[in-house]
């Protein structure tokens, strides 16, 4: 006897139909010293729309390499765009928390308690071509035909620290730094950030699953600096859709 689709949507805990969930777990080397630092496992639920995969929730917890136990969490909801979520970073160890939300259109708010317990706060406006967070992952696969035919893609990255955007290119990147099916990397557009900001390397499977991350971490090393890591990603859970068009 089949089974219709709401019963066994049911039977997989599924809120609604389309509801699908992506799962992913990270880790994260030192590029100092090759050492194991820490682990990321990734949760995003949310739905297939026209057959694609369309993020609302995405939880980070981040473990340590040595012991496995939990040192940070990263909290983002997906509600102007899958490229501007809404973050909520803590980082316990450090007194670090970072919240970015948008109280209206075309603007957002950074609340970034440091590590030395003073608070930031700023509001920013911004236009159609900013990306916040892990919301590069998501535009990565927006431009997807782009990404795998070789072209590069200009866009403006938050840099919530220092309270301000900076334009940045999406393009080809090195295939001698990791071994994946596209490798592309994201970089600075201006000169003068060229000198100062390393290239992030992304490198992604044909599904349009991130497998590699090399550069510049959300995670502190000390209270001054942050770690520079290659992450390796292994998927646990594809969601019941295409993650691409």
């Amino acid at each position: 006897m089949k089974m219709t689709t709401a019963v066994v949507g049911a039977l997989l805990g599924c809120s609604h139909a389309g509801a699908a969930v992506f799962e992913f777990h990270g880790s994260a080397r030192s590029l100092d010293d090759d050492r194991p630092i820490y682990q990321e496992h990734h949760a995003v639920s949310g739905t297939c729309e026209s057959g694609v995969f369309v993020p609302e929730q995405h939880r980070v917890d981040y473990l340590r390499a040595s012991d496995d136990t939990g040192f940070a969490s990263k909290q983002l909801t997906y509600r102007q765009s899958v490229q501007l979520p809404e973050v909520d970073f803590h980082q316990p160890e450090f007194n670090e928390r970072l919240e970015i939300s948008y109280p209206e259109a075309n603007t957002l708010d950074i609340t970034w308690q440091k590590p030395s317990s003073e608070t930031a706060m700023v509001e920013l406006r911004f236009g159609s071509k900013l990306v916040v967070d892990a919301g590069f992952d998501q535009f990565v696969r927006a431009n997807w035909a782009a990404v795998t035919s070789g072209q590069s893609v200009e866009f403006d990255f938050l840099a919530p620290t220092r309270g301000d955007y900076y334009g940045f290119v999406l393009e080809p990147g090195p295939k001698n730094r990791v071994d994946a099916d596209i490798v592309v990397q994201i970089r600075p557009t201006s000169l003068m950030l060229r000198v100062l900001v390393d290239p992030i390397v992304l490198g992604y499977n044909r599904q349009g699953a991130l497998t590699h991350y090399l550069g510049l971490t959300n995670i502190r090393k000390n209270a001054d600096a942050n770690h520079t890591a290659a992450i390796n990603y292994r998927v646990i859970r594809y969601p019941e859709c295409e993650l691409t068009d």
